[in-house]
C-alpha cells in the first residue's frame, strides 16, 4: 500500500509537474500560505510490520506553501511527534500475538523531528475565484532530513542484552502522499493529509543487526504522518507592466 502511494505520487508529480514547469503559457501565481497542523505519527518496521492506527502518537507540523503555478505548489515544513510500537500489538488471525513478536516481547518509544521540502500537484485550480466552492485534492512528494531519538526494551530476559538499546540518529527520508484542501474563506484554508515516509535506515527501532531469528535486516523502516491543518493565504498584488508606477 505504501509503495503504491509512493509510486503514484512520483508518477503524477514528475509527469504533470514537469509539463507545467516547462510550459511557456503558464504564469506564476501570487499566493502563498502559512499554516499549522496536528495529527498522528506512527512507524512501520520490525515491531510493527504493517501500518497500525493504534500506534499513532501526537504530532504537529508548521509549513509554508508557495504557489508557483495553478497546479504546482512548493512546500517547506517542520514536523515533530512521538513514536511508539509494541510486539504485543502484532496479532494474527484470531487476535493472538504472532510467534516471533510473542517471543521477542519488545517495545519501542521515542520522538522524531523532520525538516522537509516537497512539491504538491493540485488537481484543480484552487485559487480560481470564479468557482463558488474552492477545494482540491493533491498529491505530494519531497525530500526530508530527520532526527530520531528512540529506546527499545524487551520483557524477555534472555534477549535483553541484544534488544535493550537506546540512542539518536540522523537520516534522510522521502515523504509522499495525498491531501485535500478546502477554502473556508478567501484567506483561511482547512486541510487533510496522509503521508508515508520511506526512511533509508533499519535502525529507528535499534533492531537491525541482531540475530536473523529476531530481526529482518532487509526490511527498511517507514514512518507516517496523518493530520488536519489550518493555513492562512497571503496574496501578492502585482502592478501591470504598463502601469505608470512601473514605468517610473
Amino acid at each position: 500500500m505504501t509503495k503504491l502511494v509512493l509510486r503514484s505520487a512520483l508518477l503524477a508529480c514528475f509527469v504533470q509537474a514537469g509539463s507545467v514547469f516547462f510550459a511557456s503559457s503558464v504564469s506564476a501565481q501570487n499566493t502563498s500560505e502559512l499554516g499549522v497542523g496536528f495529527g498522528g505519527l506512527t512507524y512501520k518496521g520490525e515491531l510493527s510490520p504493517n501500518y497500525q492506527f493504534k500506534n499513532n502518537r501526537p504530532a504537529f507540523t508548521i509549513f509554508y506553501r508557495r504557489d508557483v503555478s495553478a497546479p504546482v505548489t512548493l512546500r517547506g515544513a517542520l514536523l515533530g511527534g512521538l513514536l511508539r510500537a509494541d510486539d504485543g500489538n502484532v496479532k494474527g488471525e484470531g487476535g493472538t500475538v504472532l510467534p516471533l513478536p510473542a517471543y521477542r516481547q519488545a517495545n519501542m518509544k521515542g520522538s522524531l523531528l523532520e525538516l522537509s521540502g516537497a512539491l504538491e500537484y493540485n488537481f484543480y485550480d484552487y485559487h480560481n475565484r470564479r468557482d463558488k466552492v474552492h477545494f482540491t485534492p493533491y498529491v505530494f512528494i519531497g525530500i526530508a532530513g530527520f532526527y530520531a531519538n528512540t529506546e527499545t526494551k524487551t520483557n524477555n530476559a534472555a534477549l535483553a542484552g541484544e534488544l535493550n538499546k537506546s540512542g539518536s540518529m540522523l537520516g534522510i527520508s522521502v515523504p509522499a502522499g495525498i491531501g485535500f484542501k478546502y477554502a473556508m474563506s478567501r484567506r483561511w484554508n482547512l486541510g487533510l493529509e496522509v503521508g508515508a515516509r520511506k526512511a533509508f535506515t533499519d535502525n529507528l527501532d535499534h533492531i537491525s543487526k541482531q540475530s536473523p531469528l529476531i530481526a529482518n535486516s532487509h526490511d527498511k523502516d517507514w514512518y507516517f504522518y496523518n493530520g488536519l491543518s489550518v493555513s492562512y493565504t497571503f496574496y501578492k498584488i502585482r502592478c501591470p507592466e504598463d502601469s505608470p508606477i512601473v514605468k517610473k
